[in-house]
């Protein structure tokens, strides 16, 4: 029989109709000849009125009372929903943490499951009911109750999921699913029928108010089919799954990060080290960074600009000011007023010519990019906040992303690993654990080398709306394909646009760019033929502020100069000398602890 997990939010069984609403969908699925486990959050404001009540009591409250009280928010729920169910003629029962089986840490608040047990579930489950379990809570070793911090019912629910092999996770919320850009900007925005873990987590401007991030990595991880829907209608939603829509489509989606400001440190040695000491500063001040460009050196001084939230600009600046001191040389420049438009698909890895499309766009628009980052489903550009809503809808209309296509057949297909000789339940369970253990860690799953590039850079170029539009135009239209592309802020009103091609296409995509610069005033090419890509991919690299700074001190030791640096939400890329590229790739992985 089929197995079926279903998480409500808060506002899902927010008032007594809600609760009944949610009610029914677990009956509908059961009727329907599902297995149905639930998991809850609070209802509505709940947790809220518990943190306030308590604030009242004390300015200093002990995180496990802190948890022995926000806990009753979900058993309040559950208890709740397991009664409506059986006004409507179906069993079920209401299960804590504790009784579901799910063991932590003793670290309240924010604790780290431990150990989890399916026994209980499955014989309610082989029983006819349908269990509705608590989100957000589990029982340490000693018996205390325990909460499992931010996102902790998203975790709850993927972590069963993944436990008992589920079909799907349905994630009800209240929002009809993923849309391919903010229907409030863009009121053409369409909602997605499917899209991938990757396109997901990319989108994470967008996605945070549906899912937690880590969960989706999660999911991704044990094949666990995702689909957000609307608490309150009948609609299909958004399945999140291995796969998206028909990569047909090249972009899936637009996202939209505001109160972006960039801060560049100009004229600073090139030469091992220096990145890494840019990093260290922020990561001891916890600054968040977003996009990170650093484009070729030139007379051996290099230049690396980033942007941080505009809250950061002054911790930005002082840590910036410091590093400068440090290196004894350079100057800090910076920006603000700025925002990222990103445009996101897996179609892109087929498609050539996406990131030219997208700066036609822009440039029809009037609209002048500052800065450019992409990764294989991703490209992202720094504009200015006040067109940063004309540069979303124009983008948007360009790859047509209002316009629907046949919707493609929604079942979910395991992998192939997942579909064969399965471990046995113990190592599974275990398994699932391990990896729930290090959901709030730096998690870095993969680095991989490309040693087969090669770089082309168009120095001195008029810094005006369009110039990256006839460039990757015209290298499109040569069938060069590009992977890596970085653009730096300009300076005195000129720029440069970096970009990396397979060794193979080094000859022809120059062809390409020294015709382009007869009609470039001033400008000039230079190219590098042996140079090696290394991508380290993961979750969080965003928000944990130490990645940066691990990956420039492992090439620090080893010796490695940084060329180039790019960044997305789940990946940074670095360029190395090709002959360096094997004992980067041995650096980075040791440091990040990957065979």
């Amino acid at each position: 029989m089929s197995l079926i997990v279903q998480k409500f939010g808060g506002t899902s069984v927010g008032t007594p109709e809600r609760i009944l609403s949610a009610a029914r969908r677990a009956v509908a699925a059961k009727q329907a000849g599902h297995q149905v486990v639930m998991v809850c959050s609070a209802r509505g404001k709940k947790t809220d009125e518990l943190i306030d009540l308590a604030n009242e009591i004390t300015q200093n409250p002990q995180p496990r009372e802190m948890d022995m009280l926000l806990s009753t928010g979900e058993q309040e729920a559950v208890a709740l929903v397991a009664m409506a169910i059986s006004t409507l003629g179906e069993q079920a029962i209401s299960l804590t943490g504790e009784q579901i089986g799910i063991i932590t840490d003793q670290t309240y608040t924010k604790a780290r499951i431990s150990q989890i047990s399916t026994d209980r579930l499955k014989q309610e489950l082989n029983a006819g009911r349908i269990v509705v379990a608590c989100g957000f809570q589990g029982v340490s070793e000693n018996g205390d109750i325990t909460t499992l911090g931010r996102g902790g019912s998203d975790t709850t629910a993927t972590a069963l999921a993944a436990a008992l092999d589920a079909d799907e996770c349905e994630i009800y919320t209240d929002v009809d699913g993923v849309y391919t850009t903010d229907p409030r900007i863009v009121p053409e925005a369409r909602k997605v029928t499917r899209i991938s873990y990757d396109e997901m987590l990319e989108m994470a401007s967008l996605g945070a108010g549906v899912m937690h991030s880590r969960s989706i990595e999660f999911a991704k991880k044990f094949d666990v089919a995702l689909r957000v829907r609307h608490a309150l209608n009948e609609n299909e939603g958004t399945l999140i799954a291995a796969t998206g829509e028909e990569l047909a489509r090249s972009v899936t989606g637009m996202a939209l990060v505001r109160d972006e400001v960039r801060v560049s440190l100009c004229d600073i040695p090139d030469r091992p080290g220096v990145m890494s000491l840019i990093f260290a500063k922020m990561a001891a001040r916890k600054i968040p960074i977003d996009m990170v460009v650093q484009n070729v050196s030139a007379n051996n001084k290099a230049e690396v600009s980033f942007t941080v939230p505009a809250g950061e600009l002054a911790e930005t600046l002082t840590a910036a000011q410091e590093a400068v001191g440090e290196l004894g040389a350079g100057s800090v420049l910076s920006g603000t007023n700025l925002a990222k438009v990103s445009a996101v698909g897996l179609g892109m890895k087929s498609a050539p010519g996406v990131a030219a499309r997208m700066f036609r766009k822009l440039a029809d628009a009037g609209i002048n990019i500052q800065m450019i980052t992409t990764s294989d489903i991703k490209v992202s550009v720094l504009v200015d906040r006040n067109l940063c809503e004309q540069a979303l809808r124009a983008v948007h209309q360009g790859f047509q992303l209002d316009s629907a296509k046949p919707a493609p057949e929604l079942s979910v297909t395991k992998s192939k690993a997942a579909a064969t000789a399965r471990a046995s339940e113990h190592e599974h369970l275990a398994e699932v654990v391990g990896r729930l253990s290090s959901m709030e860690d730096i998690v870095v799953s993969e680095v991989v080398l490309d040693d087969g590039q090669a770089r082309i850079t168009v120095h001195n170029v008029q810094d005006r709306p369009g110039i990256s539009a006839e460039l990757f135009e015209a290298v499109a239209e040569a069938a060069v394909s590009v992977d890596m592309i970085v653009q730096n802020v300009g300076r005195n009103s000129t720029t440069e646009v970096s970009f990396t091609v397979d060794a193979g296409d080094l000859d022809k995509g120059l062809a390409v760019v020294q015709k382009l610069q007869q009609r470039l005033p001033g400008s000039s090419v230079s190219h590098e033929r042996d140079i090696a890509l290394l991508t380290v991919s993961g979750i969080g690299l965003r928000t944990h502020t130490g990645v940066g700074e691990r990956m420039f001190r492992a090439l620090a030791d080893a010796a490695i100069n940084v060329k180039m640096v790019n960044t997305s939400e789940i990946r940074m890329s670095v360029v190395v000398a090709r002959q360096q590229g094997a004992a980067a790739l041995a650096a980075l992985k040791k440091v990040f602890g990957l065979k």
